[in-house]
């Protein structure tokens, strides 16, 4: 779904997940229901090409909230062999370099971002939808071992490790709580429904929501 003369305005939908949940499955299939961008890891390349750093450095510190340590204490540039020392480049500036990145894709056309506070970016914007996909613990530990090939018990550690460094870096910039049904407009249990019927449930509330 494009923009048409009905629908001039881009609309942005953003997506929190719990891990495991396939929270960022569903986000693929809404952007091909939809014909609309899918920004997840990607808003750090944008972010990267932005700034002049190696996507590396946003990856190191992506949805963390803690002071970056480069290697040696040197940031390479992209491109020219040139560098740039910092042994203290806090997260608040790689957060606000990700967020002008974030604002100007939504700018420039529709589009879904997975995570990286991009509802609390794009606060002011009155065509957005926000989501919280999670799902059952057993079924996201099932997921995270499949997919890591791990057992049961590492992947219970790794989604408590990981949702614990989520959740901070998500209450810090926000000031909202992760994962709380106060901070959206929609969250949603996918083990109910499954993947697709998730992603139908999700997509009927944003055309009510947004009259698409």
């Amino acid at each position: 779904m494009t923009q048409t003369a009905n629908n001039p305005e881009p609309f942005i939908i953003n997506i929190g997940r719990s891990l495991g949940s396939g929270g960022r499955a569903i986000g693929h299939i809404l952007a091909k229901d939809f014909d609309i961008a899918y920004y997840d890891r990607e808003i750090l390349n944008l972010a990267a090409k932005e700034s002049g750093f190696c996507a590396e450095v946003f990856e190191r510190n992506d949805e963390k909230n803690r002071f970056l340590r480069t290697l040696g204490n040197i940031i390479p540039f992209v491109g020219g062999g040139a560098t740039y020392y910092d042994n203290e480049l806090s997260n608040e500036n790689l957060f606000r370099i990700q967020s002008e990145a974030i604002r100007k894709a939504a700018a420039d056309h529709s589009c879904i971002f997975i995570g990286r506070c991009a509802d609390y970016v794009l606060r002011d914007n009155p065509n957005m939808v926000t989501v919280f996909i999670t799902a059952d613990l057993d079924e996201r530990i099932s997921n995270v071992c499949k997919r890591r090939n791990c057992s049961a018990e590492e992947a219970r550690k790794l989604i408590e490790d990981k949702e614990s460094t989520r959740s901070s870096y998500y209450n810090y910039y926000s000031g909202k709580t992760w994962g709380a049904s106060a901070s959206y407009d929609l969250c949603v249990n996918a083990s109910r429904l499954g993947a697709e019927g998730t992603k139908e449930f999700i997509a009927d509330f944003i055309r009510r929501r947004m009259k698409r």
